[in-house]
């Protein structure tokens, strides 16, 4: 998988929201993404940092298989909230 495509997916979220000059979401900091998680879609900002877990790594090429890089939402993962949970609780 390409992490490039995330890093650009990460970039171009908030199009549709409050942007600053540079398009980034204003409740988002820098060195930051958004995901989207379980079925109601509930968002999270995570730092870009975790993309490069290895767990998170094999969420992302399941979302990328599930519904490919290009749709409007940001980065939408393909778990529930609670497996989410859990799995940011040992990254901090």
């Amino acid at each position: 998988m390409a992490i490039q495509e995330i890093f650009k997916q990460c970039s171009s979220f908030g199009k549709k929201c409050s942007c600053d000059q540079d398009g980034h979401p204003n409740d988002v900091p820098k060195g930051h993404c958004v995901v989207y998680v379980g079925e109601n879609r509930s968002r999270y900002i995570i730092p870009i940092t975790w993309l490069n877990h290895p767990k998170f790594k094999n969420l992302l090429e399941k979302a990328a298989e599930e519904y490919g890089y290009k749709h409007d939402l940001g980065i939408i993962l393909p778990c529930d909230e609670r497996a989410f949970r859990q799995l940011t609780s040992w990254l901090i």
